[in-house]
């Protein structure tokens, strides 16, 4: 399938990419080293997300190639969709894409519907951007400081700092030719992991204050609401990362970060709303699969799902789930 994925982006004139929305590091990174490995090609490209870059991955290189308006008037003969497990994920301009003649999907999550006319999937790497990179030596492509800069920043996000349970051999020896590229792994670690706003300070502190245990003791949750971040004016791009405090805590199993992301009309005087839910597991319990039964999907220790519901409907499912676990 990399062969034909080649000869499709040899063909190509223009390319749309994208990656899915609230993007992490490997989104990001996939997003834009794939992007410039295709202009080094003299292939037009459109970088796109719907939603903001976070202010930790601002520091990339080329990050304001990245557009959140489709130019609906360009004609595109091939889509590049990147760490998505479906199609949905990256947000309103799912439509639009299904209409591309040819539609590549390049993931690593287990859960992945295989949907598009090219599929490189493979869920053993440990980030998306490990394919990115055995792609581009398929191709011939040189390796540039600015194209390593990304691969090495969405290998390190989505292993963790190489703690979790996708850091595999790869991640090693991928970051070390990267740094010997010329990467400087203090600039990346500066920017990702000490890089706040005052504002999500501020969350922080609700977001603390908000963790339930279950009660068997294994699972932790956050909870936000649309007030939090308005109070404490933290953009909604900052939540991501914040349920590793919940899983950090001893002996919980399961952590999830429950976040309201707009209300509807309740029934019998229940208050409705429209809920991301974020889930995290310490390899114990397959949270991939408690998300696909909602619509979600990701890894066995790392998933999310989108619903509609009560906060305290919503709260009793997780809690319920927490003591079968």
């Amino acid at each position: 399938m990399m062969n034909q994925t080649i000869q499709q982006l040899k063909n190509s004139n223009h390319v749309f990419l994208c990656s899915h929305i609230n993007p992490d590091g490997d989104a990001i990174a996939s997003l834009i080293a794939m992007g410039l490995s295709l202009a080094s090609w003299q292939k037009e490209t459109t970088l796109y997300n719907e939603t903001p870059i976070p202010i930790i991955y601002r520091f990339l290189p080329s990050i304001k190639r990245i557009v959140r308006h489709i130019d609906r008037q360009t004609i595109y003969d091939t889509a590049i969709v990147l760490d998505c497990g479906d199609l949905q994920r990256i947000g309103k301009a799912a439509s639009f894409v299904s209409r591309i003649p040819a539609v590549i999907n390049i993931d690593h999550h287990v859960s992945n519907t295989h949907f598009g006319d090219f599929q490189l999937i493979d869920s053993s790497a440990c980030a998306t951007v490990e394919i990115i990179y055995r792609l581009l030596k398929q191709m011939g492509l040189p390796i540039s400081k600015d194209i390593a800069t990304l691969i090495y920043t969405g290998i390190l996000t989505d292993t963790g700092s190489f703690r979790f349970s996708n850091t595999n051999k790869s991640a090693f020896t991928i970051c070390k030719e990267m740094i010997e590229i010329g990467v400087d792994p203090y600039y990346v670690a500066r920017n990702v992991y000490e890089t706040f706003s005052l504002g999500y300070i501020k969350l922080l502190h609700k977001a603390l204050g908000s963790i339930e245990i279950s009660k068997n003791g294994k699972l932790s949750m956050i909870t936000l609401t649309q007030n939090m971040l308005d109070k404490t004016g933290a953009r909604p791009e900052e939540i991501n990362g914040l349920i590793n405090y919940a899983k950090a805590i001893n002996n919980v199993k399961i952590a999830v970060l429950i976040h309201r992301t707009s209300d509807t009309k309740g029934t019998k005087g229940k208050a409705r709303g429209r809920f991301h839910v974020s889930l995290r597991s310490d390899g114990t319990v397959d949270v991939a699969a408690f998300a696909s039964s909602f619509g979600g999907g990701g890894h066995y220790r790392a998933a999310g799902f989108s619903i509609e519901s009560s906060i305290a409907d919503l709260k009793n499912l997780i809690f319920n789930f927490a003591e079968k676990a």
